[in-house]
């Protein structure tokens, strides 16, 4: 069997599985805080460097938010089952790169990776980031290309797949739908907050040796959850999120 072919299916399985390696991610963060102690020995260091940390994830959930607002009903979904895409997405954040949301969960996993201070550890999830990825993002174009032939390649041709091309963006075809994006992203912004939390509160307990949050972790924590909840109700009971035609 071709190479190509063989990463392509080991590229189908992955993406069908892909919302597990956060598991695997997350346990090897958790386990580089083991010898965690503040930068510089300094608590205004170490919140510093936790807003610059949780800036990077945002920046992350942003570029979802700015694909997610702007794409078509059939696309840049969180199917897992099988490839689906209704149209080919050229437009917005898909004229710069073609991957954008996988550019997106990559910084917001730059962000976790960054919080133990280890570079070996943001070595290591680099890799197993673009190992994973690398052959998810190959079954994703093999299945786009069968689907849409030359206007495919056409767009291949001229849109890098990973580091963005910023100066030849072009506006999106479609308007920005916050409704669109609270109905399908809710969920990252309330697992970027949990995780950082988590991350926070087992650092405090290694570094000062019991188990304490500050006031602005727990008003986050409890935002976001509050949100998360809303946001989960409108979806599954009502109409008030859907966007005819998103």
């Amino acid at each position: 069997m071709p190479l190509r072919d063989e990463l392509c299916i080991q590229g189908a399985w992955l993406f069908r599985w892909r919302s597990y390696l956060p598991v695997l991610l997350l346990a090897l963060v958790f386990f580089e805080l083991r010898d965690f102690t503040y930068p510089l020995n300094s608590a205004l260091a170490d919140r510093l460097w936790d807003i610059f940390c949780v800036a990077v994830s945002f920046a992350g959930l942003g570029i979802r938010i700015r694909t997610v607002g702007c794409t078509p009903r059939g696309t840049s979904g969180r199917n897992t089952r099988k490839q689906v895409a209704e149209s080919l997405n050229t437009s917005g954040t898909y004229s710069v790169v073609r991957h954008p949301l996988y550019v997106g969960n990559y910084l917001i996993w730059l962000g976790v990776a960054l919080f133990p201070r280890s570079w070996e550890l943001l070595a290591l999830v680099t890799l197993v980031f673009w190992l994973y990825y690398e052959r998810i993002m190959m079954a994703e174009e093999a299945f786009l290309e069968a689907k849409f032939g030359e206007s495919y390649r056409d767009w291949a041709r001229r849109t890098p797949a990973f580091l963005p091309r910023l100066s030849q963006w072009r506006r999106p075809d479609l308007p920005f739908s916050l409704r669109n994006v609270l109905r399908r992203e809710f969920s990252g912004f309330f697992a970027i907050m949990l995780v950082f939390t988590a991350l926070e509160a087992t650092g405090q307990r290694v570094f000062l040796g019991r188990w304490e949050l500050d006031i602005a972790w727990m008003v986050a924590l409890t935002f976001s959850t509050g949100l998360y909840l809303v946001l989960r109700t409108l979806k599954r009971k009502t109409e008030l999120l859907r966007v005819p035609g998103r």
